[in-house]
């Protein structure tokens, strides 16, 4: 792990910035923030117009003067003082006046793996401006592997993959560390302009924008798989003429649209397994792959996987909060790590004998 698990205990709060959602959880009270990461702002002022779920739905519905931003890219924050505007206002004053009390406020944020040093620093300097006298970083890996209750101290085998909204990030654990890990620049925004690019070219339809997710719209059901309804009717603009229209669009051409970014997904995948010890890989054939973040609910998406690889393939219970939920774990003294009773002196000495 990044940090020990005593360093973690001394933590008050833990924040989970991802591209899509930010959550936050308090020691002692549980999650006590689910968001979208994103924040309205007025141009003209500069003051913030609203955060969250309300700033989400602004999306390409607003006036000149209102800009909706992101403050987090790819589980990086790319504008800290927007994402300490943002992280203040989901907190709410109350919650904000209960941390300022504590004397020394510790915090545990997660971070992508294999984050260069300044995706750390500006998880860091987040959290301080908001008043964390100290910030522990852990990998989201290990906190999601935590997070589904997967043996993570044990000398076992598990794999894990968390599909984020910008990145999908793969990896094999044994022993509480990662022995080989793998993060893929492909994850829910890839595929949703995957689904956008083949509706424009093949059907000359332009969808809503980010407020209405089109994966949704395109495939209600059972989607990626082929029990799913063989055609959908989604509506739209017409891209010459600009006037509303709708379409009848065939799931198995938009499936074929889907599965060309998630080939980059299965080359990580592949590419991990040869990395691999071959015992562990024995292990994993047994265990098989976990499957977290927002994106694992893509429906079909466990049943490909597990075509591609022949290994079994599982879905955590609530796999948008099991990185978050991990964290909140180790905070609060959950996870025991696995304790190596030493060899006595005595016998030591008799064995030198």
């Amino acid at each position: 792990m990044t940090v020990s698990l005593e360093q973690l205990r001394r933590c008050h709060v833990a924040v989970d910035l991802g591209a899509a959602r930010t959550r936050v959880f308090v020691k002692g009270t549980g999650l006590v923030v689910d968001e979208p990461s994103v924040a309205a702002v007025n141009t003209r002022t500069g003051a913030l117009i609203a955060v969250g779920a309300l700033a989400e739905k602004m999306t390409g519905r607003t006036p000149d003067y209102i800009r909706v931003v992101r403050p987090v890219s790819g589980g990086t924050v790319v504008d800290i003082d927007m994402a300490q505007r943002m992280l203040r206002h989901l907190l709410g004053e109350k919650l904000r006046r209960q941390l300022r009390r504590k004397p020394r406020l510790r915090a545990a944020a997660c971070t992508p793996h294999d984050s260069d040093p300044l995706a750390q620093r500006a998880a860091v300097e987040t959290l301080v401006g908001l008043g964390a006298r100290r910030v522990e970083l852990v990998d989201t890996l290990i906190a999601a592997a935590v997070g589904c209750g997967l043996p993570v101290e044990q000398p076992t085998a598990t794999m894990i993959m968390v599909c984020g909204a910008a990145t999908t990030q793969v990896a094999v654990l044994s022993l509480g560390s990662i022995v080989t890990a793998e993060r893929i620049p492909v994850g829910g925004n890839a595929i949703d302009h995957a689904v956008i690019q083949h509706l424009r070219h093949e059907h000359e339809l332009m969808l809503p924008s980010q407020s209405v997710r089109p994966l949704q719209l395109a495939l209600h059901g059972n989607g990626l798989t082929l029990d799913g309804p063989s055609s959908t009717e989604i509506h739209g603009r017409d891209v010459a003429t600009g006037l509303a229209r709708s379409v009848t669009v065939d799931t198995a051409a938009v499936r074929d649209a889907i599965h060309t970014p998630l080939t980059a997904v299965l080359d990580g995948i592949g590419k991990i397994l040869r990395e691999c010890p071959p015992d562990l890989v024995a292990d994993l054939a047994e265990r098989g792959i976990m499957m977290v973040g927002g994106s694992a609910l893509l429906p079909g998406l466990d049943q490909m996987l597990r075509e591609a690889t022949g290994m079994p393939v599982h879905i955590a219970e609530r796999p948008d909060v099991c990185a978050i939920l991990g964290l909140g774990a180790m905070l609060e003294g959950k996870i025991q790590p696995m304790v190596l009773d030493p060899l006595s002196e005595s016998e030591s000495e008799s064995e030198s004998q």
